[in-house]
């Protein structure tokens, strides 16, 4: 899989990118991750990706031409643009994102992107969540790395991508190690017992009730799909 990404800050991601599964993944061929500085388009002197909004208002707004000259190259890949107002990031758009094979993430800055831009040069625009960062680096690290693992062959056991929250819209239970006793603090009995389906069904009561407590949204929507 290819990942190029766009943005004014392409120092940004070498250091974390080369740590981990998703270091592994670059240094295996698995992936490769290329970089595109919106400033190598810049205007002027100054070499210039910003300006002020039309219309007036507070901040400054990433200009068309820049980012025209540095997507134009990049379209027969998918590209996404990583603002708030985009669609809020979940594990079905990793799962589709991971089966590409090649995808430009667009690091927004600023008050955001002129809508030209969008409107020409992107595919699917997407939120890390109900909330506002300085730009779109660093959603861009947490996407990559959602993404990277996902790829067939870069996590040693695959099932381990596929027993996690949310893949059967539940969170997962509590997980414990050895030592069986710590400080007096000692990890389930059931799970010292050796009992498989009564392991399964205290793991399955822990999916629920965690989900119910914390996240009635899941909850909701994983009772409304139970019911026949």
């Amino acid at each position: 899989m290819r990942i190029s990404i766009v943005t004014i800050f392409p120092d940004f991601f070498p250091v974390p990118l080369s740590l981990g599964v998703v270091g592994r993944a670059i240094d295996g061929g698995s992936v490769s991750v290329d970089y595109h500085d919106v400033r190598d388009h810049g205007l002027g002197r100054h070499r210039q990706v910003d300006d002020t909004p039309y219309g007036g208002g507070a901040g400054m707004v990433m200009r068309v031409e820049p980012l025209d000259a540095t997507l134009a190259p990049l379209a027969d890949s998918y590209r996404v643009l990583l603002t708030p107002t985009g669609r809020r990031l979940d594990q079905v758009i990793l799962d589709r994102l991971a089966a590409l094979s090649h995808l430009t993430l667009v690091c927004g800055r600023y008050e955001g992107v002129d809508q030209r831009v969008i409107d020409h040069h992107i595919d699917e625009e997407i939120s890390l969540g109900d909330f506002v960062l300085a730009g779109g680096e660093a959603a861009a690290l947490v996407m990559i790395e959602g993404i990277v693992r996902l790829i067939p062959g870069v996590v040693g056991n695959p099932e381990s991508t596929s027993h996690e929250s949310f893949r059967s819209g539940l969170l997962e239970e509590p997980a414990y190690t050895k030592p069986a006793v710590y400080r007096g603090w000692e990890v389930p009995e059931v799970l010292k017992s050796g009992d498989h389906a009564r392991i399964e069904e205290w793991r399955d009561g822990q999916r629920r009730q965690r989900t119910r407590t914390r996240r009635p949204d899941l909850w909701d929507r994983f009772v409304a799909e139970e019911e026949p």
